[in-house]
């Protein structure tokens, strides 16, 4: 699993390098071109002007792309914690209801004036099925 997620980190970052790159490159690119293109001074100007107001355009776009995917992270997120925090809960409060069932049946076994012998092996076997429920509980959520 951890080697998933650090394909995914790598990934992530090298389109992110990617991107950035490939910005750069273009701007440097066009103005290249424009410096060693035999143009007057007027048309230097406005093919600079296009380029600035593209280049512009794109980090728009690509300002847009990122807001959008951080609602997406950010949603996800939100659900899947409001998920987990339900399920911690759900299992806490099982788990606690078992503890108290246990302890109350103890407690009457205690209280009972049976053989000590007897007793000890009942509670010793309420024991077990909780320990056991809960080990039950615990394989379900894996």
């Amino acid at each position: 699993m951890s080697n998933q997620q650090d394909q995914g980190k790598d990934q992530g970052i090298n389109s992110k390098d990617f991107m950035i790159g490939s910005l750069i490159g273009g701007i440097v690119g066009a103005s290249m071109a424009l410096l060693f293109a035999p143009k007057t001074g007027k048309e230097f100007r406005n093919d600079l002007n296009q380029g600035a107001n593209y280049v512009k355009d794109r980090a728009y776009e690509w300002k847009d792309i990122a807001y959008e995917k951080g609602s997406e992270w950010k949603d996800y997120a939100r659900d899947n914690y409001s998920q987990l925090s339900q399920n911690v809960s759900e299992k806490s409060q099982e788990l606690g209801d078992k503890v108290k069932e246990t302890s109350k049946s103890i407690q009457d076994k205690f209280n009972k004036e049976d053989d000590p012998e007897e007793t000890a092996e009942e509670v010793a076997q309420a024991i077990e099925e909780v320990s056991q429920q809960i080990e039950n509980n615990n394989n379900k959520d894996n």
